[in-house]
């Protein structure tokens, strides 16, 4: 159980907001009550609330956020996307929950002696849920995405994309103290100070030594962190300053050796490819190949629900590699099976919260599955209604960038928000495998789809004739380099 300094730290975190508003550019007090809440909350700890969400590190940094923004801003309407698909995505994303709770009603119970009515031997019972319920789901719904509408108001400028891809840097070099203390002790930081772990024990010990935790939910978070960190470091080391250009090469070189002291292998996979990519090719390039990750995201179910994904070989070769991931990933497959068999009843709209989307022993209620990929656990929550919300709203400021790439009069794109598309572009792949959804996920996200939706209004204002317009500001965006401190 969480001690009462996990619980004072959650509290806590909404005074931290507003200091971070009163004391820095709107940019980076954004940016950074996001980013240091992921990092340094209780990972697990929450406080349930009669309908309402779960308040987590996940729920309460972008909660505080989103509400200080409100209150400061002069016309909130600009948090709207100018994107009709995005909008309808957004309705999907959050009203969608409604007809999912609404059909699925029905409770499942568990018991002693199967088909023994009229008497029935009830020994657990898997509630159905209530009209209430809808109220807890539109809120965990509406709250995942606060992130994302202000990244798209407040980071889709130049200014507000490199103060993003500074933080990580910064954030990433922080993270590595604490990092390498777990990687030489094992993972015990959480236990020191929140007075629990997090996870399975067993799960911190590969490849001969400890992979670090810290304050994140596994040491695969952990390891994607890291890696978005280097991604942002190369990106930042084509910088014009030399003087700059120097310390983020070798910040670039240390978390990449920190990746590989992480121990994971999907993510040290992931920076292997990538960071030639983010350091030596263009713009272009890069947002092309982000395109092909995306599409592939979301082409995913439909190809393993056919048996087009080759599972055997991926196993192969992860076996050559080594035989421990191996058998890791065979067991992530296996549960798949099971559960893409349970999502299948109800494919359109899905099983709904408490855990009714797993699978369950018939005579006494255990869970037989763990769903180890979040777009698994969409899938089978919300059906396809909600995985085509999710990972449509996340891929979609790819797909538009991606689109707007080919040609020979396409427009240019900015060196910061082509790694920006990158690292989201990634995080996408990954959640095939591993539940890594974040506040990062969507502040990527919100500030690629800022950058595209600002870019498109420049260009329009651009192409019109003298007189006809005034400067380009994209739905009350600030211009670039228009960072200000508020309160």
């Amino acid at each position: 159980m969480p001690n009462i300094v996990a619980y004072l730290a959650l509290l806590s975190w909404p005074v931290v907001c507003v200091l971070l508003f009163r004391k820095v550019s709107i940019e980076r007090a954004i940016i950074w009550s996001l980013l240091a809440g992921y990092l340094l909350l209780p990972p697990v700890a929450n406080l349930n609330l009669p309908l309402l969400p779960s308040l987590d590190k996940m729920t309460i940094p972008s909660l505080s956020a989103f509400i200080i923004c409100l209150y400061l801003m002069p016309d909130r309407r600009t948090l709207v996307p100018q994107s009709f698909a995005a909008k309808a995505l957004i309705l999907m994303f959050v009203a969608g929950a409604i007809p999912t709770v609404l059909a699925n009603s029905e409770p499942f119970i568990f018991t002693v002696l199967p088909n023994s009515d009229p008497i029935v031997y009830k020994i657990w019972e898997l509630p159905g849920l209530r009209f209430r319920d809808i109220f807890s789901a539109l809120g965990n719904q509406a709250i995942a995405l606060f992130p994302f509408l202000l990244a798209r108001r407040f980071l889709a400028t130049e200014t507000g994309l490199r103060e993003l891809l500074v933080a990580l840097v910064v954030a990433g070099l922080i993270y590595s103290i604490p990092s390498l203390l777990e990687i030489r002790i094992s993972p015990q930081l959480n236990i020191w100070i929140y007075g629990f772990f997090q996870h399975d024990f067993s799960q911190t010990y590969r490849g001969g030594g400890f992979r670090p935790f810290v304050f994140l939910p596994h040491g695969l978070w952990l390891a994607f962190f890291i890696l978005s960190t280097l991604l942002a470091a190369a990106a930042l080391a084509r910088g014009r300053d030399h003087g700059l250009q120097t310390r983020y090469v070798l910040a670039m070189l240390y978390l990449a050796g920190l990746l590989y002291l992480c121990k994971s292998l999907g993510s040290l996979l992931y920076g292997i490819a990538l960071l030639p990519v983010a350091f030596l090719t263009g713009p272009r390039l890069q947002i092309r190949l982000a395109l092909i990750f995306a599409l592939i995201a979301i082409i995913y179910p439909l190809l393993r629900g056919n048996g087009l994904v080759p599972t055997d070989e991926l196993v192969a070769l992860a076996n050559s590699i080594d035989t421990e991931r191996a058998a890791s990933l065979a067991y992530r497959f296996n549960n798949e099976d099971l559960l893409l068999a349970q999502a299948s009843e109800k494919p359109w709209l899905g099983w709904g919260g408490w855990g009714r989307n797993l699978i369950h022993d018939p005579d006494n209620g255990d869970i037989l599955t763990i769903p180890d990929g979040r777009w698994i656990i969409t899938f089978g929550t919300y059906g396809w209604l909600g995985y085509i919300a999710e990972f449509g709203l996340i891929a979609l400021p790819i797909l538009l960038l991606g689109r707007g790439s080919f040609g020979h009069n396409a427009p240019g794109i900015s060196r910061n928000a082509a790694v920006v598309v990158l690292i989201l572009a990634i995080n996408m792949i990954d959640m095939l495998v591993n539940a890594t959804l974040t506040p990062l996920t969507w502040v990527t996200a919100g500030a690629a789809l800022g950058y595209y939706e600002r870019s498109r209004a420049i260009r329009k204002t651009a192409n019109k004739p003298p007189g006809l317009s005034d400067a380009p500001v994209m739905n009350g965006a600030v211009p670039s380099g228009g960072s200000r401190t508020v309160m």
